[in-house]
């Protein structure tokens, strides 16, 4: 457990610290002005509640936005193909670094999922898909698209399928 959060916190940026001193510092002051305004009951417990609703929330979405705005990337998938003497499939795609900064490691994650032909069946079983494999790739350039190749092993589904590509890049 220690060493989990060790790593979160080594993986934190200066805005991450700016968004969150400033989420708290927000929480600060709605619970004084809630204090101040405590005459006035239901709008004290509504400036309360929003201040713990902000402290609760704030963090989580504010760096999931955040990170998504700072580390624009876009994953295509170029090719999957199933091998027929091993249990894999290959995935052939590229990322292209869409942010302004360059990025110095990109984990790309490649999930199969089983395929159906009704729409929303498939869109529960993308909750949990066949098999998931990753890897990763390092430094790339501001607007720099890079091509990849990755195995999704052990892969013994005989039925339809498909592959999901998505990225999470510092």
């Amino acid at each position: 457990m220690r060493k989990n959060i060790d790593a979160i916190i080594d993986n934190l940026i200066v805005q991450d610290y700016i968004l969150f001193a400033s989420v708290f510092i927000l929480f600060i002051v709605l619970m004084i002005l809630g204090v101040i305004l405590r005459a006035k009951k239901n709008v004290s417990r509504l400036i309360v509640s929003i201040a713990f609703l902000i402290l609760l929330l704030g963090p989580t979405l504010g760096y999931i936005e955040m990170h998504k705005f700072l580390f624009k990337n876009h994953v295509e998938l170029l090719r999957e193909q199933k091998l027929e003497f091993t249990k894999a499939i290959v995935v052939e795609g590229k990322i292209t670094n869409g942010s302004e900064v360059d990025f110095y490691a990109c984990k790309i994650i490649a999930t199969a999922y089983r395929k159906t032909p009704n729409e929303y069946k498939n869109y529960i079983l993308r909750l949990k898909p066949i098999q998931i494999s990753s890897i990763v790739i390092q430094d790339i350039q501001k607007n720099q698209t890079k091509e990849f190749k990755m195995f999704i092993e052990p892969f013994s589904y005989s039925n339809e399928y498909e592959v999901g590509l998505e990225a999470s890049c510092k």
